[in-house]
């Protein structure tokens, strides 16, 4: 037990400083308590994103089914599962907790299903893709404001440590023993998914914490929706451990995944399981890719996804003309007025009409509309921070007359 208290990221660690390093000072106040991390957290939870994550699919589109997990719950819990996994080893639960809640900001409606939707218009027009933890990035250093103590906008300006995180859970955990890097890098330069390790343990533990999230949450759910009923015993035969035999739910599996976690982990050999249990989790992902995630049972509502998100993305693309461009918006309100009115309130955040004052706006600028790169890029941002229902509203406002 708390192996890796010396390793935690606090005042000690040579990397301290690195960890909690914000791209401007943060207001203060002076009854301020919190620490820097407990600050990302409440600036995190109170956020517009986080608050739209309670409306997106995690796996299974199912709006109407308040038992199947929502991206929100998904959320909370890596929170849950972080946290005790760094409870234990000694590591600083305040840096995985605030992690957990915004490592997901970036992603879009209807799960990874309208992140391969997105990534495909990004690459056609913007010559790159589009993945969840960059944009997740993006949110947290220019897209979400939060009203200061004077009432005016500003970017989430969170640390390092949690940014680190955010981009950093990515990928799988395909060997076995997960340590962070030395390396302190500009984030922004990330080019793809995985490229780095985690810069502290406590991104590592939310790295790991997200997969045992979801390897048993998602089979508890599809079990409910009935989707593997006809390979419940190949499940059922995975599962040749004493501890878990002849069981099957959530609960079990993330008990079983955690303790053997923390009882294999160590400063030398990294985050790692045993031979028995990293088998176990690896046999039992894969199950979920052959029967859940790759299931025939989710194409219709993938088909539907990508009519929704192109079709909203067509439409504002086809509003670009240069200096044009804000015009043919407002022009737009005719035929779809909340599609219209909810892009230029987007786009007004962020692009500099001459109003920002009145606005009280201190965030960056980042957009120039009268370039098409950055028109499309835009769009794509609006788009990926839009629930479920909200895409679905506009998409119906687009077909109905």
């Amino acid at each position: 037990m708390k192996k890796f208290e010396n390793l935690s990221a606090n005042i000690n660690n040579p990397k301290w400083e690195n960890i909690i390093q914000r791209n401007s000072p943060l207001y203060s106040r002076e009854n301020d308590f919190r620490t820097d991390f407990e600050r990302d957290y409440t600036r995190i939870i109170h956020s517009a994103a986080f608050r739209r994550l309670k409306h997106k699919t995690q796996v299974f589109f199912s709006p109407e089914n308040d038992h199947i997990c929502t991206r929100i719950e998904h959320v909370m819990h890596v929170e849950s599962i972080s946290y005790t996994i760094a409870n234990y080893l000694g590591l600083n639960t305040q840096l995985t907790k605030a992690i957990s809640v915004s490592h997901d900001l970036g992603h879009s409606p209807f799960g990874h299903s309208g992140e391969k939707i997105l990534s495909k218009i990004s690459e056609q027009d913007l010559g790159y893709p589009f993945w969840h933890e960059k944009n997740g990035l993006d949110f947290v250093d220019s897209i979400e404001l939060l009203e200061d103590n004077q009432k005016y906008l500003q970017n989430l300006n969170i640390t390092y440590g949690v940014r680190d995180g955010i981009i950093s859970h990515c990928g799988e955990i395909d060997e076995n023993g997960l340590k962070p890097r030395k390396e302190y890098i500009d984030l922004s330069k990330y080019s793809y998914p995985n490229e780095y390790a985690p810069y502290t343990w406590e991104a590592c533990v939310v790295k790991i914490s997200d997969k045992i999230s979801y390897v048993g949450r998602d089979i508890e759910d599809a079990i409910t929706l009935g989707i593997i009923d006809d390979h419940l015993d190949d499940l059922y035969k995975l599962i040749n451990n004493a501890d878990v035999k002849n069981e099957i739910n959530n609960t079990i599996i993330i008990n079983y995944l955690i303790s053997d976690l923390c009882k294999n982990s160590s400063p030398e050999k990294g985050l790692c399981f045993s031979d028995e249990a990293f088998l176990l989790l690896n046999k039992v992902k894969q199950f979920n890719y052959d029967n859940i995630y790759n299931s025939n049972r989710l194409l219709p509502s993938i088909k539907y996804f990508e009519l929704i998100i192109s079709e909203i993305y067509n439409v504002l693309k086809n509003t670009y003309d240069g200096n044009n461009t804000l015009n043919n918006l407002n022009l737009l309100y005719k035929s779809f007025p909340k599609l219209s009115k909810s892009f230029i309130s987007f786009i007004n955040n962020y692009y500099d009409f001459g109003n920002r004052k009145n606005l009280r706006l201190k965030n960056k600028v980042i957009f120039d509309i009268n370039n098409p790169h950055d028109y499309y890029k835009c769009i794509l941002y609006y788009i990926s921070g839009m629930t479920d229902n909200f895409a679905i509203e506009i998409y119906n406002e687009i077909i109905s007359f």
